[in-house]
């Protein structure tokens, strides 16, 4: 009876170890994931430099409105769509460069996503495969799309931006530009990237003075924002 007993109590003794040692360990994983999930995002990021001739091979040529002398590349962090952080590069007018830096620091912090961030001349100056790609872009060198006046995009003075033009069309008629933004005309059901009114994208630049192509009355061009509104 007596050895029976002893084993009785080392099964106990033996349940009771393993027990605490699954609370330990239950409780190291917890504070290993509080500690992780409290790490603080990096940090958002801007620099500013000239911008070098390789920013502007095609999308520069002689003739536009303001020299190169003009324009800065802009560096900025951005949240992608996967939720990781990226560094992306603007060619924009040196007027705008804090209006700039002051919008992508909100929509860093707001988590905003965008797609990607390059020049249009890796896209040999296409604002037609820029778009396609979903590349946020400024400065390009370029009449307004079918101007009557065939005047110059506020592109060509690096005073504009498009941003997510997949997700924010420019609709002009029964056109879609680019095609891949027709799943995106219900402006109604908002869904990630896209620039809504009132919502977080078009209030950053709001905030700067910027205008939004979103309320244009002839068109729509929910992708574009610039100093000047056109």
């Amino acid at each position: 009876v007596a050895v029976k007993s002893e084993a009785r109590s080392t099964r106990r003794q033996s349940t009771l170890t393993s027990m605490r040692l699954v609370a330990l360990l239950a409780g190291a994983c917890f504070a290993v994931g509080a500690t992780a999930a409290a790490a603080p995002a990096p940090p958002f990021t801007a620099s500013v430099s000239a911008a070098r001739w390789a920013d502007l091979r095609h999308s520069y040529r002689a003739g536009c409105p303001v020299p190169p002398a003009q324009l800065r590349a802009l560096r900025l962090s951005y949240w992608g769509f996967d939720g990781r952080r990226r560094v992306g590069l603007l060619v924009v007018n040196r007027g705008v460069v804090r209006d700039m830096v002051t919008v992508f620091r909100r929509l860093y912090a707001a988590g905003f996503p965008i797609r990607r961030m390059v020049p249009v001349s890796r896209y040999r100056g296409s604002d037609d495969a820029s778009m396609a790609a979903d590349n946020t872009s400024a400065f390009n060198c370029r009449r307004v799309p079918g101007s009557a006046t065939n005047r110059w995009s506020e592109h060509a003075f690096g005073l504009a931006i498009d941003v997510n033009p997949v997700e924010n069309p420019y609709v002009v008629g029964s056109r879609v530009m680019p095609p891949a933004g027709r799943r995106f005309l219900d402006r109604r059901r908002h869904r990630p990237g896209m620039a809504v009114d009132g919502g977080v994208l078009v209030k950053a630049f709001e905030a700067v003075g910027w205008k939004w192509g979103g309320r244009w009355t002839s068109s729509r061009d929910y992708q574009h924002f610039s100093t000047t509104g056109r």
